[in-house]
């Protein structure tokens, strides 16, 4: 996901019914903040703001992916990304074929979140070009506006394979093959957590303020929040002022895949860092971003339900969570190190350079996808194995240069 950073009051304003559909969801999110006694948690705020049904960024109908959206995730950029990725998925759905499936089990390829459908094309694409297409390529999304596009797209560019594609209500009990996620754990609603100078840990809350929003304070109460702060507190040697985020949203979320998982590749990938690096003194004012129209700020009370609201993964916890559930940890590389590794440079090859037309465009998107000023280092990604039939699997995209020792 990339845009560019610039100050709100130079913004373009929205449409008459985007601004409509923003006070409603304003609204919406006022009546819960009055509901709970004056203040909600920023994970209900960011859950609202996002998958509130009709109005939340990802349940509405706004335009959110490419050029003319509000950013540009690796599928926007080039074909090639997908059909990199591709390679990965290979071996794992060959390896799980032909093992012995029980009653309820499904297998193939399962996408969660899948933007526009771009990705799941490509997928296809390269898939078929290695002669590993799966029976059953299924989809996993909660946003009614992008499922309606994600079938479009693929009836019109596959009409061929779209009987191979459904769209899921919930995650299957059992699956076997490859599940993939790219750009959706940042996604999901995290807490904000304040460190004080005096080592107090308050959870930063939502507010009302006139017609609009405002942060407020909050001690943390005892459980799981409370919990996982002191944990990361002390691991990482947390000194206040110190503003956070800390999604238990993602790796309930890593658990559950990775358990439904009898045998195959969970393979996540998105923006983030190891603990240590995520939890770094430099980054004291957090990693919550939010994208509107091309341009990333800091601000998520900006119209909510018209701009995305994102955190960077803690890809510790995500290896943690599955590790509980039986995953084993395959590979942790950059977003460069898993393209390169599978190929993207001979795909892009494919290309003659004397034709500049085509191959020029797809040298700059490879370039993006590639370079550490834009998507390559920032961005990670994780494999994670299970079951028999993948344990000595070697996949490509992960035999470079392994970055599990900053976890």
């Amino acid at each position: 996901m990339t845009s560019t950073l610039r100050p709100l009051s130079t913004l373009p304003p929205p449409d008459a019914e985007a601004a409509h559909a923003a006070a409603r969801l304003a609204e919406r999110i006022g009546r819960d903040i009055d509901a709970a006694g004056g203040m909600i948690g920023f994970d209900r705020f960011m859950s609202l703001a996002l998958y509130e049904p009709g109005v939340g960024y990802y349940a509405g109908g706004a335009h959110k992916f490419g050029a003319g959206g509000d950013f540009t995730t690796a599928p926007e950029l080039s074909p090639l990304f997908g059909q990199t990725l591709a390679r990965t998925l290979a071996p794992v759905l060959a390896a799980t074929a032909g093992t012995r499936r029980d009653a309820g089990d499904e297998s193939g390829v399962l996408e969660l979140g899948a933007g526009t459908g771009r990705l799941a094309c490509d997928l296809l694409d390269g898939l078929a070009a290695l002669e590993a297409l799966p029976a059953n390529y299924a989809i996993l999304e909660v946003s009614p506006d992008l499922r309606e596009r994600q079938q479009a797209l693929i009836a019109r560019r596959h009409p061929d394979l779209a009987p191979r594609v459904r769209w899921l209500d919930a995650m299957p009990g059992r699956w076997r093959g490859a599940i993939v996620a790219n750009e959706v754990l940042d996604v999901l609603p995290a807490h904000a957590l304040r460190w004080r100078r005096d080592g107090t840990v308050a959870e930063r809350c939502v507010r009302r303020e006139g017609d609009g929003f405002a942060w407020c304070e909050r001690a943390l109460a005892p459980g799981p929040l409370a919990e996982a702060a002191e944990r990361i507190g002390r691991e990482a040697g947390i000194e206040g002022p110190y503003d956070t985020e800390l999604a238990l949203a993602v790796p309930a979320l890593v658990r559950t895949l990775v358990e439904r998982l009898e045998d195959g590749l969970a393979l996540f990938i998105d923006y983030g860092f190891g603990r240590r690096e995520y939890y770094h003194p430099q980054r004291r004012e957090g990693t919550l971003m939010c994208h509107y129209r091309q341009h990333a700020h800091t601000d998520p009370f900006f119209l909510p339900g018209l701009q995305d609201l994102t955190v960077h993964v803690d890809f510790t916890a995500v290896a943690e969570a599955a590790l509980e559930v039986g995953g084993r940890l395959a590979g942790y590389v950059s977003q460069a190190g898993l393209l390169v590794d599978a190929g993207l440079l001979d795909l892009l090859a494919r290309t003659p350079a004397e034709d500049a037309s085509r191959y020029l465009p797809q040298a700059a998107a490879v370039q993006r996808l590639l370079s550490p000023a834009e998507m390559g280092e920032l961005f990670k990604a994780m494999a994670l194995l299970k079951g028999s039939a993948t344990r000595d699997l070697r996949l490509p995209g992960f035999c470079g240069i392994d970055l599990s020792r900053t976890l």
